[in-house]
């Protein structure tokens, strides 16, 4: 009698478990990687501490103010050396003029057109206000402490020049006023160069007066102590609201 047999075929796909070539492999043989596998792309780094993406750290500084920072003593140094040189050329003449020279003899150069003569001005610059020499010594000393403070957030070089300019024919007319005769606060400036019929005047005075008119045009064209110009300021800030 024929044993009929019970047992089905195993179907092809059955819920076996599919056997993955590494498993299949021979112990001690290295695996096949697998060309189909999608390859992850690497993290990206990580951002520095204290910074997002595309912004920077809170309480950093932004890259122009260093260099501004790093401009401001250059334009301190620039004015107080224009300030020093004009200073020591004013005192220098003085003292050649005080030494060689004496009063109501003059020396021409370019005939009457331009002489030395020896002058004691106790007035301002060019014989001006010749009555208030103590008043005159005071604001002498506010000029200069005012150039001094204004120097010290300079950032343009022509503002520098001619602030030094200022400071330095302020201190040469100062020094006269605290020093000479007939005493402190009421001194004589030296003066010696005299050109037509122009007051005469000495290398302080030409110092104020040409500092003094830079300083002018400089405003006017607008040209601002800190290096920027007030017209290109107003324009960029008109092109702002144009493109808004």
């Amino acid at each position: 009698m024929s044993r009929v047999s019970t047992d089905r075929p195993r179907e092809s796909g059955a819920d076996e478990p599919d056997e993955s070539p590494a498993d299949s492999a021979p112990l001690g043989t290295p695996a096949t990687p697998n060309p189909d596998a999608a390859i992850e792309p690497a993290p990206p780094a990580a951002a520095e501490t204290g910074t997002d993406a595309g912004r920077p750290a809170v309480g950093a500084t932004p890259a122009t103010e260093p260099a501004a920072d790093a401009a401001q003593p250059l334009r301190l140094r620039t004015l107080l050396l224009v300030a020093a040189v004009l200073l020591g050329l004013d005192l220098l003449t003085k003292c050649l003029v005080v030494a060689k020279m004496t009063p109501g003899r003059p020396i021409h150069i370019i005939d009457d057109v331009v002489r030395l003569t020896l002058v004691r001005n106790p007035g301002a610059a060019f014989s001006m206000a010749t009555g208030m020499t103590w008043l005159l010594t005071l604001v002498a000393a506010a000029v200069v402490i005012g150039v001094v403070r204004i120097g010290r957030t300079m950032r343009s070089l022509p503002w520098a020049i001619g602030l030094g300019m200022v400071l330095g024919g302020a201190l040469g007319n100062l020094i006269d006023r605290l020093f000479r005769a007939p005493g402190p606060l009421q001194g004589h400036v030296v003066d010696f160069v005299a050109v037509g019929w122009w007051p005469v005047f000495n290398v302080a005075d030409s110092a104020i007066v040409c500092g003094a008119a830079l300083l002018v045009a400089l405003t006017v064209f607008g040209f601002e102590p800190d290096g920027t110009r007030a017209h290109r300021h107003e324009e960029d800030e008109s092109a702002e609201e144009k493109t808004v």
